[in-house]
């Protein structure tokens, strides 16, 4: 019976390592169509204007950047970079792999991760594990 159990244990395993890639690129996907749904329509070309017009045009406030002031933030919407998933992957494929350990194997700053660990740890997917961390194991 264990070895049965052993079997399906590594089965399941192996079609999760080969589904991951294509979740993956559903979530990028889906955050793509979001993020063109929310873009205003390309404004037709104009003309060239002469030099006095553009700098006339240039002091008036651009409506679309309004930062804050019409209650969204500016940049990409929180949670949907690809590095969270990439520490997740490292921590997942090597248990007990330090900050600095990453951000050397990913070529980035470590206090990047300093911020973005932690929060992988509050959505329950990661636990630290003294100066490492490590998957975090289902109850």
């Amino acid at each position: 019976m264990p070895e049965f159990l052993d079997e399906k244990r590594r089965e399941i395993g192996q079609r999760l390592k080969e589904l991951k890639p294509l979740v993956d690129e559903y979530a990028r996907l889906e955050a793509a169509a979001a993020a063109l749904d929310g873009l205003a329509p390309a404004a037709p070309s104009k003309p060239a204007r002469n030099r006095g017009a553009r700098h006339a045009a240039a002091a008036k406030p651009n409506p679309r950047r309004r930062g804050a002031a019409n209650g969204k933030s500016r940049g990409r919407p929180k949670g949907t970079g690809t590095r969270a998933k990439e520490a997740l992957q490292l921590v997942t494929a090597s248990p007990g792999i330090t900050i600095p350990e990453i951000a050397a194997r990913m070529g980035i700053k470590q206090n990047y991760l300093y911020r973005v660990l932690p929060g992988l740890a509050d959505d329950g997917l990661v636990e630290k594990d003294g100066r490492g961390w490590r998957p975090k194991t289902a109850a």
